[in-house]
């Protein structure tokens, strides 16, 4: 997908809140830069200040963070058409916790902090939009996950597999496995399983 497809998705998307007109397309379109990454490429690294934020044209990301024992644990996949960053850290210019890595071939358009401050003084309107989508987003991220709890493995992998199919047939299984909470073992017995 090329910089003008992936401009075009963004645009868009962003049409679908509110309209743009060409200029201020032209501005948006100018604001961002195209990416791509590989499966299993870092996107941010935690530790560090996140200062780009990236929406995602064509592929899923992964949030993810390390526990105490060194294991890499999934919070989060976002897909096409989602906004990505460390929300917190981005925000509030915090180190972060959390990771952004690729969990299968990524294509996004990417924009610092500094650059999307700029196009917020050029679009007002734009600085409300991004927030209410991104504030959506966690409130959608979070459901998700609130509805998992309590559950045992086998149904979490159920409920999983009916909220995000498009997730769960293009990302490795050890991903999805750490996303819920489970051993990749215990995910294959329970795969094998289910009807």
């Amino acid at each position: 997908m090329d910089i003008c497809c992936m401009s075009n998705a963004l645009i868009a998307y962003l049409q679908l809140f509110r309209h743009q007109d060409e200029s201020e397309q032209q501005l948006i379109e100018a604001a961002f830069v195209s990416r791509q990454f590989k499966e299993g490429d870092s996107l941010f690294e935690s530790g560090r200040v996140c200062r780009e934020m990236f929406f995602i044209c064509k592929g899923i990301l992964r949030i993810m963070a390390r526990n105490e024992k060194g294991n890499e644990v999934t919070h989060f996949f976002l897909k096409e058409n989602q906004f990505c960053t460390i929300l917190n850290s981005f925000n509030n210019l915090i180190p972060a916790e959390e990771s952004i890595q690729a969990a299968c071939d990524v294509e996004a358009l990417a924009i610092s902090k500094s650059k999307l401050e700029e196009l917020y003084g050029q679009l007002p309107f734009l600085k409300e939009l991004i927030t209410q989508i991104t504030q959506q987003a966690l409130l959608d991220k979070i459901q998700i996950r609130n509805s998992y709890l309590g559950q045992d493995s086998s149904t979490r992998y159920q409920l999983f597999m009916m909220r995000q199919p498009e997730i769960a047939l293009r990302v490795p299984l050890s991903e999805i496995a750490s996303y819920l909470g489970i051993t990749p073992q215990s995910l294959s017995r329970i795969r094998r399983n289910v009807k």
